[in-house]
């Protein structure tokens, strides 16, 4: 049974929990961190109901597959008590913040999998709500599972990643630190260590950094990492890692039906823009109950997969999702396309960026082009966490910035042109329909 909030272990943050509503322009914000991105069918109406009765009915799907209700009205705490009964609270309240665990949203039924996270990440999640002291954590301070599936996230940096590798016949992980597994791994333990390499590393962490210092890429700045890999190997046995590469993830996986290890599909199906309403999320719910195995996951492309389809249900699942509103091809150019916010619900953004995303997907559509953009209405870059392959950051009301990711360059990378509204630049994509957003 989920405890109750207590105001005295619910420590201030700026980022919303679902303990912690944070106020915006519209209204408050409850984040629901998902395990493993995955819920039931039954605490997804929970969601879609708590949305309707207590906010404006807006649920975002996030970049690192959680849920959010948006437009949260003064009935702060009825909304909480309904989640909480739903089963989607922490195990302890102040083991809210440090749910950030992520998974393959494919994690267990993946064809290419190496190893089923599952229950390793059960264990992490439970030492991270119970063991006070990791509730010192920042609120942003996540560790990546990889299990080497097909389906993967691997832009988003970590404090802490690790990744499945076989060797020898046995299962061991790699892992590293602020990164993420397409990065140089620091070491590898057998996967019965896996447990207790993350308790050691989040330790360590603690005893060296200072409370400015609040992600490892901070502790890293100023601590080499090998003297900090030479304290973790005192408290846990550590094997060094040569010439492993993590096996590519195929793009596009997310959307679209997708065979398992077994002899059944899932099904993805993108949020437009991340957000979903209550009969969206309520009818996916229907067709998970129906069709699937009562369950969704929900994936850091701010999409939801619908897992344990039969093959030959695929197509009606497909149509069903998209009947509500959900965008289940790649060739739609919405699906594409990230937004944050905007001016709408954000006292920082500078453009409505929803509305002006909308608008350029109306454009590409005519264009016969689909790019993947981000649209920024700050540098904060909320929306995206990994730098994108165009970004429009805004600097007025329908004028932004557009940016090309270089990788020798930082932030969102190399500065293509100035000041554009989106009519322009549809004109200018138009008229460079060979750029490198298409690669």
């Amino acid at each position: 049974m989920n405890e109750r909030p207590s105001t005295n272990v619910i420590r201030p943050s700026g980022c919303p929990g679902l303990l912690r509503v944070v106020q915006a322009l519209d209204g408050g914000i409850c984040r629901i961190k998902l395990d493993g991105g995955s819920i039931r069918a039954d605490q997804a109406d929970a969601v879609a109901a708590a949305a309707e009765r207590f906010a404006a009915g807006v649920i975002e799907a996030t970049n690192r597959g959680n849920l959010q209700i948006r437009g949260i009205g003064p009935e702060h705490g009825a909304l909480i008590e309904q989640l909480l009964a739903a089963g989607l609270g922490p195990r302890t309240p102040a083991g809210d913040d440090v749910r950030n665990l992520m998974l393959s949203p494919s994690a267990g039924i993946d064809r290419q999998m190496l190893l089923d996270t599952r229950p390793l990440a059960a264990q992490i999640l439970f030492t991270l709500q119970t063991h006070e002291r990791f509730h010192e954590l920042s609120a942003k301070f996540a560790v990546q599972l990889d299990g080497g599936e097909a389906l993967a996230m691997l832009e988003h940096h970590h404090d802490l990643w690790l990744s499945a590798l076989v060797h020898e016949g046995e299962p061991w992980l790699v892992f590293g630190l602020a990164g993420s597994p397409l990065d140089e791994p620091v070491g590898r333990v057998p996967m019965a260590q896996g447990h207790a390499l993350v308790v050691a590393v989040l330790a360590l962490f603690l005893d060296l950094a200072r409370p400015d210092q609040t992600r490892m890429r901070h502790l890293l700045s100023e601590i080499p990492t090998d003297e900090f890999m030479a304290r973790l190997a005192g408290r846990v046995p550590l094997h060094a890692c040569r010439d492993w590469q993590r096996h590519a993830a195929t793009d596009g996986l997310h959307i679209g039906a997708h065979a398992q290890h077994d002899d059944r599909v899932y099904v993805g199906a993108a949020a437009p823009l991340g957000r979903l309403d209550a009969d969206m999320l309520r009818g996916a719910a229907q067709l998970a109950r129906e069709k699937g195995d009562a369950s969704l996951r929900f994936t850091p492309w701010q999409s939801l997969l619908l897992p344990s389809v039969r093959r030959e249900e695929a197509d009606e699942v497909l149509a069903g999702l998209e009947g509500l509103g959900l965008l289940c091809s790649l060739d739609q150019p919405l699906a594409q396309l990230i937004a944050c916010t905007g001016s709408s619900g954000c006292g920082k953004a500078l453009a409505d960026t929803k509305a002006d995303a909308r608008q350029l997907a109306e454009l590409l559509q005519r264009q016969g082009q689909t790019l993947k953009v981000h649209l920024s209405g700050c540098p904060r870059s909320c929306a995206a966490a990994h730098v994108a392959p165009a970004t429009l950051l805004a600097v007025a009301p329908g004028r932004y910035d557009l940016y090309f990711r270089d990788v020798t360059l930082p932030g969102f990378g190399a500065l293509q042109a100035h000041n554009l509204t989106i009519e322009a630049l549809g004109h200018w994509l138009d008229a460079r329909s060979r750029s490198p957003l298409d690669a």
